[in-house]
């Protein structure tokens, strides 16, 4: 498949019952694609293929607990045998625990890992499968900051998304030396104001929160759909505060090893008391229990969530053997959540940096 917006393609999208995955949905649903969405939720699910369907797209609800890999293989056959030869997927289910290490049983660690991460991989080694018959396809990780930079209370979280990351680089290695026409790209997001903080399960004492500056999940899913339609990148950066938090890392990781310490605990809570009758989905699907399946933070965060931004500008890191710095403005800003591009070559040390790009939201 070539680079750039194509219509009509067949898309799947796992963790489409809410936050991110069903702001994917809706996304691509306004395309005209035909689009699969995979959840264990099945309220939620109703609730977007209705979406999809007011958008005039075309919808299937697929029922899937992706860390079973028979459950995930059956459904990547049945979206095939329905829907035709899928186009593009799009990993987004995840579930975490909020809890310090100590608190967080070998069970509940081992569920975290087999939903964040390895439901990814069962479904990539599925679709892969086909993909690669075909000799074309995209698949897109949805990732995190926290698949470079780990953070106290997320443990389980961050080592999933750590995974995700390194199986992410080593398969598009593997691509790269096939010199197979099927692409993946991996989209490292900010804190995104989505289910998650009223879903999972959390032993916390007050009510938790992503550590701002917070963006709103159609943010995250317009740098998702731009990846699947650039996917020749292999990764994207969302939000400054991805790029800021990525590049302390690289620099300064001690240093920022101990202002998480100080910091990360309280900023992670909203400081009320968190309700003793909140769901969690850990193990059963939490999106029948009345909560929202879109934003349910806003309103109820320290600080504001960022809405749509009105445009997004992409800072590219030369390849190597750029010979000088350069910054080229590709293309204009068209409308609200337009990508426009900015070329760049940054250096470190006398050293280029890995080709990278990031999406900053211009707000």
């Amino acid at each position: 498949m070539s680079n750039g917006e194509v219509h009509g393609r067949v898309v799947a999208v796992t963790g489409a019952s809410g936050g991110v995955g069903r702001a994917v949905v809706r996304e691509f649903a306004k395309r005209g694609d035909s689009i699969a969405m995979l959840a264990r939720g099945e309220v939620g699910l109703a609730a977007a293929a209705a979406e999809v369907t007011v958008a005039g797209a075309t919808p299937m609800v697929v029922p899937v607990d992706v860390a079973d890999p028979f459950q995930i293989e059956a459904a990547v056959a049945r979206i095939e045998n329905e829907l035709g030869p899928i186009d593009i997927w799009v990993n987004s289910a995840f579930t975490s625990i909020f809890a310090r290490f100590a608190e967080i049983s070998p069970a509940e660690f081992k569920r975290v890992t087999e939903v964040t991460y390895l439901g990814a991989v069962y479904a990539t080694m599925a679709v892969l499968r086909r993909m690669r018959e075909r000799d074309a396809g995209t698949i897109v990780q949805v990732g995190s900051t926290l698949a470079y930079r780990g953070i106290p209370l997320q443990t389980a979280y961050c080592g999933a998304k750590h995974a995700l990351q390194g199986f992410h680089e080593s398969l598009r290695c593997e691509l790269l030396h096939d010199q197979s026409h099927v692409q993946v790209t991996m989209v490292q997001l900010p804190a995104v104001n989505t289910p998650q903080f009223s879903w999972v399960l959390s032993r916390l004492p007050a009510r938790a929160q992503p550590v701002p500056p917070i963006y709103q999940p159609e943010v995250a899913a317009r740098a998702v759909l731009y990846a699947a339609d650039h996917p020749n990148r292999r990764e994207y950066w969302v939000g400054a505060s991805t790029a800021a938090t990525l590049i302390m890392n690289a620099v300064v990781p001690g240093l920022l090893d101990r202002y998480l310490a100080r910091t990360g605990f309280k900023a992670q809570q909203t400081g009320r008391p968190m309700d003793p009758d909140q769901p969690a989905n850990l193990w059963e699907p939490a999106d029948g229990t009345g909560a929202t399946t879109l934003a349910p933070m806003v309103g109820s965060t320290k600080g504001p969530s960022l809405g749509a931004p009105r445009s997004f500008y992409l800072s590219t890191t030369r390849p190597c053997w750029a010979p000088r710095q350069r910054q080229v403005q590709v293309s204009p800003q068209r409308s609200a959540g337009t990508l426009g591009d900015r070329d760049q070559q940054v250096v470190s040390g006398g050293r280029h940096l890995q080709r990278r790009r990031v999406l900053v939201p211009r707000l």
